[in-house]
């Protein structure tokens, strides 16, 4: 009897290095995926080309650690079969790497879009200022992989909040650039680029978001998506 209770303890402190593991990992992916929304950005206002080009070719790190954090919790699944909060873990990890390489694809496209407006010989001042927007995001990204370090719930409510924030900046910029294409049709095709640097870092908004909204579901065991703020904090 004392043996299988040794070897239970043992095989408990296993699994729990197993999933502690997994954590490090994801947090290690989404400082990677911090890197390149940041370098995105740099490249991106501040046209800096080498910046952009660096972002477009590292993008298949994130992609390579999403499979292989994936498969780790596949293995974990199908071997140990989780229960209760580990279950939640396991879970909440698939989600979370899944919407952090949808964020890396969205740091990716802010250096394609970069490449292709220094080759139309565009200056991104000439049509919107996305700094605000891009710091903004850059915030929100920051404390989602905070709050997912110290599993922090309260500071993931506080952080789904500035998604309302980011979509009020992205919607007045889009509207600044109709204005720019309404008044000079010339501008419509780098404005459309424009447009889609905009969309790209609101997206990124979103999947931060997303991750706070899967710490809540890990903590709590509550899932808050699709409710409002009153329903988050009741």
């Amino acid at each position: 009897m004392v043996q299988d209770s040794n070897l239970g303890s043992h095989i408990s402190r296993r699994f729990d290095h197993e999933l502690e593991s997994i954590r490090n990992q994801v947090l290690t992916m989404g400082g990677l995926v911090e890197t390149q929304v940041n370098r995105g950005l740099k490249g991106l206002l501040e046209s800096d080309s080498e910046i952009a080009r660096k972002v477009v070719q590292d993008d298949y790190k994130i992609n390579r650690m999403e499979v292989e954090i994936d498969d780790k919790c596949v293995k974990i699944l199908a071997r140990r079969q989780p229960a209760a909060s580990d279950l939640r873990l396991v879970v909440a990890i698939i989600k979370t790497i899944t919407d952090l390489e949808r964020i890396g694809d969205q740091a990716e496209k802010l250096g394609r879009n970069q490449l292709e407006l220094v080759d139309d010989g565009t200056s991104l001042s000439n049509y919107v200022n996305l700094e605000h927007l891009g710091e903004l995001v850059s915030r929100m990204l920051n404390r989602a992989l905070d709050a997912f370090a110290r599993m922090d719930v309260e500071e993931a409510l506080k952080t789904i909040a500035l998604d309302e924030k980011i979509n009020a900046e992205f919607e007045a910029i889009m509207r600044q650039l109709i204005t720019h294409m309404m008044e000079d049709p010339r501008t419509i095709r780098s404005a459309l680029r424009v447009s889609w640097c905009a969309r790209a870092l609101e997206r990124i908004g979103d999947h931060s978001k997303n991750i706070c909204e899967y710490i809540v579901f890990l903590v709590q065991g509550k899932d808050v998506r699709h409710t409002g703020k009153r329903d988050q904090d009741s």
